[in-house]
């Protein structure tokens, strides 16, 4: 299941997502990298003060980015629309 997941992964890389967790959270956002353990993500309507570069869980970067790891995803799908 975890290579079917990095695969998805990887093939929507840079684009809006909306991913489901096993324990029921939901995270919405774009995907910014991916290696086999983990997706890197940088939410969507996340709070607009913090701008330019910044630190993340990711180290450098632009913006806040968080990772989850494959084994925990349940569901992936792309947004088709989003808005800043």
């Amino acid at each position: 299941m975890s290579a079917h997941i990095y695969h998805l992964c990887n093939r929507y890389r840079g684009k809006a997502v909306h991913i489901k967790t096993r324990d029921g959270s939901v995270h919405r956002g774009i995907i910014v990298d991916v290696n086999p353990r983990k997706v890197y993500i940088r939410p969507l309507g996340g709070p607009r003060n913090f701008g330019g570069f910044g630190y993340g869980y990711y180290g450098w970067g632009y913006g806040f980015t968080y990772g989850l790891a494959l084994g925990a995803i349940v569901s992936l799908a792309i947004l088709p629309f989003f808005f800043w």
